[in-house]
């Protein structure tokens, strides 16, 4: 009789191991068929042809395999072929634009309500474009105030499939002199956006452009001059400043000494997650009168008044808000 029981156990242990490992096989595939669709529409949104081989670089596996997913996509009719180019159909754009829309949805989430680092957003929103329902993908929306950009400033898809259109051109293609305002910065590839980050460029940045070198620009970003090679700029786009905002250092929360006044008229990109989202709780958002009451005898913190209460912040804090 226990020797009967051992097998059964055996038996349901085989069959629980063998469920595993076909559902996870399964969300490989659908995983791979997403990836395809996403590397088309990119194609298409760029305006670059798009061929087996390329699918088969982008998806990092041999032409073989690569040509097995053309040929499903083919039969799910996700995908034309014309010649050796992939075309994407209407139903097949349709579905990468709602991976798509997952993807940006979440790069969205992380910058504004986590601390996760900024080069590990495109990581982390590729892992989790596959797993979320589409109510999930509603819930998340509507939290995030329905977004039209994502944190790199690439167009969110709406739920019915639309998309806004792309802003601004290539930084590089601005004269000297010129003051823009950065509307994307593309996050790929990683060393490329890296060095970006590292700049502290983001959408939504003021600059001016000093000087044009052969290889390389100068920039000037709230008062400090650097220089940016032609290759990385090409991953940032802008568009003129019509309003010739000033590009010198702004002023925060922390010059302001006590009995002094400011309204606040942003917070700084650096600031994000749960950080960011307290100091808005606390009433620090564009607009808002902020005085300086007392400092600590240690110099730090600050003690503010805003909105008839009283707020203590941190010297580092309080760098992170821009006053007008």
């Amino acid at each position: 009789m226990t020797f009967s029981w051992e097998i059964a156990a055996l038996s349901v242990a085989a069959g629980t191991l063998i469920f595993l490992v076909l559902n996870r096989r399964r969300r490989r595939h659908i995983e791979l068929i997403e990836d395809a669709l996403k590397h088309l529409y990119n194609c298409e949104y760029t305006k670059v042809s798009c061929t087996l081989e390329s699918l088969s670089g982008a998806l990092g596996y041999g032409r073989e395999q690569a040509a097995a997913v053309v040929s499903e996509l083919t039969r799910s009719k996700f995908i034309t072929l014309e010649g050796s180019e992939l075309k994407l159909t209407s139903s097949g754009r349709e579905y990468a634009l709602k991976v798509i829309r997952v993807h940006r949805l979440w790069e969205r989430h992380l910058a504004d309500e986590t601390m996760v680092q900024e080069v590990d957003w495109h990581k982390q929103a590729e892992a989790k474009e596959h797993s979320l329902k589409q109510e999930q993908v509603s819930e998340l929306s509507r939290r995030l105030g329905h977004p039209v950009y994502d944190p790199h400033g690439d167009p969110i898809p709406g739920a019915d499939g639309s998309i806004p259109a792309v802003r601004g051109i290539p930084l590089q293609t601005f004269n000297k002199n010129a003051v823009v305002t950065i509307t994307h910065v593309e996050d790929e590839p990683t060393s490329v956006y890296a060095q970006l980050v590292q700049r502290g460029l983001y959408p939504g940045m003021n600059l001016r452009v000093l000087d044009k070198l052969s290889d390389s620009l100068v920039i000037q970003k709230e008062g400090i001059v650097f220089e940016i090679p032609l290759i990385v700029a090409a991953n940032v786009r802008a568009v003129p400043e019509q309003r010739k905002k000033d590009t010198g250092p702004q002023k925060t929360l922390a010059t302001l000494r006590p009995g002094e006044e400011g309204i606040v008229s942003g917070i700084s990109h650096g600031c994000r997650g749960l950080q960011r989202r307290r100091l808005m709780d606390l009433g620090i958002v564009p607009g808002t009168t902020v005085g300086a009451v007392m400092t600590s005898v240690s110099g730090d913190p600050t003690a503010y008044r805003i909105r008839g209460g009283v707020i203590a912040l941190r010297k580092e804090q309080a760098e992170m808000v821009f006053l007008q």
